[in-house]
């Protein structure tokens, strides 16, 4: 497997600080990162599975200026952290955000765990308008401020629940063993979560980009969100096609020809 360019990583997320393998290393590229490359499903969209091999990630979020979801986002991570010394491992988990802890989704997400001398470390750039914009420690119950929010994580009988609070209230984002997510099982997972019709990166529109003013954007289907932690700042809905064009290009960096229309038949936005 051949080492990713860090050069032109680092020249996508206008990162120019330290290399070494450090805490003060992470936290940067973890927040330069989401802030510079958006999370988005829009191939899913256009009939085109993401693929996982290095290559491919460098070339998608880093050459073609693009964004992707948590297999691509964590996985070109997982490259890059891994290429800089970084001992770090790629977790599985299912992803939580609005659901009832009575449902079981499936175990479709990736994210990772870094060891450094002080203990393990949390990154995960790929859980949309609730990615990680630093690192969090891997510990129990206390309360960890980011730079957009506040986390922690907590442990019920044998998972581990990763919550993030909005107006005082603790809401599940994902809940993980700490089991290692090989490639295989993420190959696996990336197919069914790309041409699965009951996939929801099949069912939805999605966009998300984390501003280091500590603002969010976001884009659900035909709604378009800015926030600040719970305060949301401007939210509409988007009218057509060619606005969603506009303001993919405006708040996310994401270019697409005049004329580009995304999803089946009966989304949103059909093509």
């Amino acid at each position: 497997m051949s080492a990713p360019d860090l050069d032109a990583y680092f020249a996508r997320i206008d990162y120019s600080g330290p290399r070494a393998p450090t805490l003060a290393t992470l936290q940067a590229i973890a927040g330069h990162h989401v802030a510079a490359i958006p999370f988005e499903n829009l191939d899913v969209l256009l009939n085109r599975p993401p693929r996982l091999d290095p290559a491919a990630l460098m070339e998608q979020l880093v050459h073609a200026q693009r964004g992707g979801y948590c297999f691509q986002q964590n996985g070109l991570l997982l490259h890059v952290l891994g290429a800089l010394g970084f001992a770090v491992r790629p977790l599985s988990a299912r992803v939580r955000i609005q659901r009832p802890r009575d449902f079981v989704p499936p175990r479709t997400h990736l994210f990772l765990r870094v060891e450094l001398a002080d203990g393990p470390w949390i990154v995960d750039a790929g859980v949309g308008a609730a990615s990680l914009t630093t690192a969090i420690r891997f510990v129990e119950n206390p309360e960890q401020a980011t730079p957009h929010d506040t986390r922690r994580i907590v442990r019920e009988g044998g998972s581990y629940f990763h919550q993030i609070r909005l107006n005082g209230e603790w809401s599940d984002v994902c809940e993980f063993t700490g089991e290692e997510m090989p490639l295989i099982d993420r190959e696996l997972a990336n197919w069914w979560t790309s041409t699965n019709p009951e996939s929801k990166f099949r069912q939805n529109l999605m966009a998300a980009r984390s501003h280091r003013d500590g603002t969010r954007c976001a884009i659900l289907n035909r709604e378009f969100t800015r926030r600040r932690g719970a305060e949301v700042l401007e939210q509409r809905e988007l009218t057509s096609p060619e606005e969603l064009l506009a303001v993919l290009a405006e708040h996310f960096g994401l270019h697409f020809p005049a004329g580009t229309r995304f999803g089946p038949p009966g989304s949103p936005w059909p093509q």
